[in-house]
């Protein structure tokens, strides 16, 4: 049987995110963030589960390390949680918060493992929240002092930063339909919101370039978005209304340092832009070095007049419907189509030439279930539905570089099963499997699995 190779120098690793995993919320001078606060809030979070333990890796950091060694991983992708680093916000760093990326750092370097650093995944101190949060332009200057504190520590060990991941879901689901921290329902907040966190990673990448940083960039989850009828004039009106609000409200300023016209006409008819100032798109056009890709689903729409819309599209009702999801599903209701991830890194490749990419995030939920003996003896996880999502996708990937696409590497989403954000621990991303009550970590096969992939080097 022939391998599919994959470049010499490819990156496969994995990801995870701060309040995801690390759990010692109060410990070492932390404090609250938007999540401490949200999960806090009855009926917002899944049975009202916090990230307070998630998987306690802030205490076991070390032994979750040798497993990322034990199975070959080259890259490890996880999150700073701003809270350690200033409890409020603003004001005097934390060193002991500091200390354990310090730690986690050195663990990872020693045993091969590249450290890539996100910068925010969406644990804002609440501190800063109370002043507006991503509402405020001052967050975004508060960010690029936070960005240059922590490349201070860690700068000389860390060649990779990025500031943001994924800025839509930090907008459109915590400004817009309140889905996600901080549950603020307000389209215009969700704009503001938008060009501030954008804002804030041009001055951060910015501050990050003079520090020295060897490779900046940040973290997208640009939709795949499809018309439900290809010859349809009205599903492709949609599909350039939905993709404006998802893709190119992000990509072009980013990459091509101006809004583009339809989008801002779009916004215009929501909240007058005040918030966007002389000179911020130039200051959001910060030169990147890479583009990190997230992609779960593709995104299926048709234009109609009497359409419901999407509550994380503000404008969109009486214009869109969103398609359900067809064909197999993920355990979050998401529609498996590996092809939609060739599509995706293809057109930004075409429309955005010139920057590497990396798939940052790709995995799917399914509902687990440890063996019997997991309580007590070796136990397995059989998990043959993610091997089988992770090998379509990887082969999706391959097809994309095959033609011509710049893609630096793979990382799976995600590590450990983790605090699934608003669904709590219910839905189980991992290719290692938590036990929550006795933070047992047991490799699932598709750990196994990828172990091999990436010993090959291929499928």
């Amino acid at each position: 049987m022939s391998t599919l190779r994959f470049p010499d120098n490819f990156v496969w690793g994995a990801a995870t995110a701060a309040y995801q995993i690390e759990g010692a919320a109060t410990d070492d001078g932390r404090g609250p963030s938007i999540w401490d606060t949200f999960s806090r809030t009855p009926g917002k979070v899944h049975h009202g589960h916090t990230g307070d333990v998630a998987c306690d890796h802030y205490h076991r950091y070390a032994d979750d390390v040798a497993l990322m060694a034990e199975l070959g991983l080259r890259a490890y992708r996880f999150s700073v949680a701003w809270p350690r680093i200033q409890p409020d916000g603003t004001g005097p760093v934390n060193p002991r918060g500091l200390d354990f990326y310090d730690r986690l750092t050195d663990a990872l370097l020693a045993r091969g493992i590249d450290p890539i650093v996100t910068l925010y995944h969406w644990d804002l101190p609440q501190a800063l929240q109370d002043r507006g949060g991503w509402t405020n332009r001052e967050t975004a200057e508060h960010f690029a002092t936070y960005a240059t504190a922590v490349h201070t520590r860690l700068g000389d060990r860390i060649p990779t930063w990025t500031t943001l991941n994924e800025p839509w879901c930090s907008s459109y689901l915590g400004y817009g339909n309140g889905v996600h921290a901080p549950g603020e329902q307000d389209a215009g907040a969700a704009f503001a919101a938008v060009h501030h966190l954008l804002l804030g990673h041009g001055l951060a990448a910015r501050a990050l370039r003079a520090a020295g940083a060897k490779t900046v960039g940040i973290t997208v989850n640009p939709a795949d978005v499809r018309a439900a009828d290809a010859d349809s004039a009205a599903d492709a009106a949609a599909v350039r209304l939905v993709d404006g609000l998802h893709n190119r409200i992000f990509l072009d300023p980013l990459l091509r340092a101006a809004y583009p016209d339809d989008v801002l006409e779009h916004v215009a008819r929501i909240v007058e832009p005040t918030f966007i100032r002389d000179g911020d798109e130039k200051l959001i056009a910060a030169p990147i070095d890479l583009l990190g890709v997230n992609y779960y689903a593709p995104t299926y729409v048709a234009g109609r007049p009497d359409g419901a819309g999407g509550s994380a599209y503000p404008g969109t009702e009486g214009a869109v419907e969103f398609l359900p999801p067809a064909g197999p599903l993920t355990d979050m209701g998401w529609m498996i189509e590996p092809a939609g991830l060739t599509r995706l890194l293809e057109r930004i490749a075409t429309d955005y030439p010139g920057v590497p990419l990396m798939v940052t995030e790709n995995g799917a939920a399914f509902p687990d279930k440890a063996s019997a003996d997991d309580t007590g003896g070796a136990g397995q996880v059989l998990d043959a539905d993610r091997i089988a999502y992770l090998d379509g996708h990887l082969r999706a990937v391959h097809e994309a570089i095959s033609r011509g696409v710049d893609l630096r590497g793979y990382l799976v989403w995600s590590l450990l099963d983790n605090f699934e954000w608003a669904e709590g621990y219910r839905r189980r991303f991992g290719i290692i499997h938590v036990d929550y009550l006795t933070q047992r970590r047991t490799p699932k096969s598709s750990a196994r699995w990828y172990q091999e992939v990436i010993s090959r080097n291929g499928l």
